[in-house]
């Protein structure tokens, strides 16, 4: 009999075949991603990732949830998420870049809350570099999500550059920063594997989305930065397992979710690690 995903895991990873660097062509990835939807982990899935730059798209004929990803202009945003929905797309969610590293995040963050109020069924997600002015636009996102907005930050955890990985203590406070404006995130980029890891081809240190699911569970139980810190440096299955299961049940706190490139690679290493069942009961 098909198992449903557990609640800790629903809508964790969102398809992002469409996304750079995808290799593979937009029909093949569209019937990829029905699949998966109509799959018996599809619990896992959340929506297709979809760049601005693809309104041409016709998703109409599975209705299929899509995110809007955007790689033009801001102000861009309310014609494409208009088009996809004409041509018969779900379009529940946009996600927008606010600034570049060193920029200040607050002209991009206004921007981000004005398509917010103008399409108030859409969840919006501000992707905030992890530079100077952070904290300053999670307490502007903690403002505007006061005030009845659906907007959320969004943080890249790797790249193509070392420091574009940051270290567990600072993912930690970021995360612990979050928890203390009652804001919930997603995160973006390098987060392929369950457990952190060492990428043998670029030496980068890549967090895992095990460890920072447990790490979120551990900052909304009210743990400080060294004990959220302590779960991102995992390196071993033991310490993340066992507090993973004994929440199976419950939703995931605090952290939306990930984007992968091929969604089944994160279901892959969930049933390795005896996380989800692979399928029966």
């Amino acid at each position: 009999m098909s198992t449903l995903v557990p609640p800790l895991f629903a809508g964790l990873v969102d398809d992002a075949s469409l996304l750079p660097p995808g290799i593979i062509g937009t029909p093949e990835a569209l019937a990829a991603h029905t699949k998966h939807r109509d799959s018996w982990y599809s619990g896992l899935i959340g929506a297709l990732l979809v760049p601005s730059s693809l309104v041409h798209l016709d998703l109409s004929p599975r209705g299929l949830a899509v995110g809007v990803v955007n790689d033009a202009a801001i102000g861009a945003l309310p014609a494409v998420v208009a088009k996809l929905r004409a041509a018969g797309s779900d379009v529940a969610r946009v996600e927008a870049a606010v600034a570049r590293r060193g920029e200040d995040p607050q002209p991009g963050l206004s921007a981000l809350g004005a398509l917010a109020v103008e399409t108030p069924d859409l969840d919006v997600y501000a992707e905030i570099p992890l530079s100077w002015g952070l904290l300053a636009g999670l307490d502007t996102v903690a403002a505007q999500r006061a005030d009845g907005l659906r907007i959320a930050p969004k943080f890249r955890v790797g790249g193509l550059a070392s420091e574009l990985f940051p270290t567990p203590v600072e993912l930690a406070a970021v995360i612990c920063a979050c928890r203390d404006r009652n804001l919930p995130f997603k995160l973006a980029a390098g987060l392929r594997h369950a457990l952190r890891h060492t990428d043998p081809e670029t030496g980068f240190t890549h967090h895992g989305f095990l460890n920072v699911l447990v790490a979120s569970a551990a900052a909304s139980d009210g743990g400080e930065v060294a004990e959220v810190a302590e779960a991102l440096a995992a390196t071993h299955p033991v310490p993340l397992v066992e507090p993973a299961r004994s929440r199976r049940t419950e939703p995931r706190p605090l952290w939306v979710g990930f984007g992968a490139f091929n969604v089944l690679e994160p279901l892959t290493e969930l049933i390795r690690l005896g996380l989800i069942n692979g399928g029966y009961e």
